[in-house]
C-alpha cells in the first residue's frame, strides 16, 4: 500500500437512478495534501465529494461502479463499515450547521456517541485541542456554555470544523465551505486548511478559482460528469494540458 496516498479511485460511474451524473472518473488522492474539485455548478462535483464517504448511499435509487480504495480498502465492498468510514472521513458543508446547543457540546457529540473518549478529562482534552486546532479556542474559551449559534457564521464554521476534528479523521472534505462566509472570514478557513493540511489529506469544493490556486496542491476540473484534467495546481492554472481546462481557467466557459 502507498502510504503517499490516501484514496485510489479506479474507473468510478455514479448514477441518480438512470441519470448517469459520474463518468469513469480515475484519479488518486495524495496524502497531507489539499486536493481542489473545480468545475460550473452541475458538473458532479459534489456528487463525487459525497462518494468519498458514502453519504450518497442515503438517497434512494444511487448507484455505484467501479472501485474506490481509502488506504488500500474498498470503502463499497459488502464487509466495509460505513460508520467506521464517516468517522475516518470528516465533512464539513456549504453552510455552518451548528447544533443549537453549547459550544462545548457541539465538539464533544463526536466523541460522546463514538464512545472514543476514556474518561471526563480525556473529553475535555479532547474538545480544546480540536477547538486549538480550528483556531477558534482563543476566542470561545471563556464562553463554552453559550449557543453556538450565537458565534459569526465564521466562527461557525470553524466550529463545525473542530466538531470534524474531535472524531480524529484522516481525511476532511469541505464542500464550498466558504462561500456562505465574509472574505476574511473566508481568508481565516483558507489559512486553516494550510495547517490542517500537516496532520489531514484534505479534499475541497469549491466554484472560487483563485482559492483553488491559493490553497492547493493539486486540481481536477470536472465538467458534465467527467474528470477532464486533474495535475498539480501550479500546472493546471498555469499550463493545462487540455483546452476546456484553460477556457474554464480563464473564464471563456463555465
Amino acid at each position: 500500500m502507498d502510504s503517499t496516498v490516501t484514496y485510489s479511485i479506479e474507473n468510478l460511474d455514479f448514477y441518480y437512478s438512470t441519470s448517469h451524473a459520474l463518468k469513469n472518473i480515475n484519479m488518486s488522492v495524495a496524502t497531507n495534501k489539499v486536493t481542489a474539485l473545480i468545475g460550473p455548478s452541475g458538473c458532479g462535483k459534489s456528487t463525487f465529494l459525497r462518494c468519498l464517504n458514502r453519504m450518497n448511499d442515503t438517497i434512494t435509487g444511487t448507484r455505484v461502479e467501479g472501485t474506490i480504495l481509502l488506504h488500500g480498502n474498498d470503502i463499497y465492498a459488502d464487509y466495509a463499515d460505513v460508520v467506521e468510514l464517516r468517522k475516518q472521513v470528516g465533512m464539513v458543508f456549504q453552510k455552518p450547521n451548528p447544533f443549537p446547543q453549547s459550544i462545548w457540546d457541539n465538539v464533544a457529540f463526536g466523541p460522546n456517541v463514538l464512545g472514543t473518549a476514556s474518561s471526563k478529562t480525556d473529553l475535555e482534552e479532547i474538545v480544546q485541542t480540536s477547538l486549538e486546532k480550528a483556531a477558534l479556542w482563543d476566542e470561545v474559551k471563556d464562553k463554552m456554555q453559550r449557543n453556538a449559534l450565537s458565534l459569526s457564521l465564521g466562527q461557525q464554521q470553524r466550529l463545525c470544523i473542530a466538531r470534524v476534528l474531535a472524531t480524529k479523521p484522516d481525511v476532511i472534505l469541505m464542500d464550498e465551505s466558504t462561500s456562505a462566509l465574509d472574505p476574511i472570514a473566508t481568508l481565516r478557513i483558507e489559512d486553516l486548511i494550510q495547517q490542517l493540511k500537516l496532520d489531514y489529506t484534505i479534499i475541497i469544493v469549491t466554484h472560487n478559482m483563485q482559492q483553488a490556486a491559493r490553497v492547493s496542491d493539486f486540481t481536477g476540473l470536472f465538467w458534465l460528469g467527467e474528470l477532464i484534467e486533474f495535475a498539480k495546481t501550479e500546472q493546471i492554472f498555469t499550463n493545462p494540458e487540455k483546452e476546456l481546462t484553460e477556457s474554464y481557467i480563464t473564464g471563456k466557459m463555465g
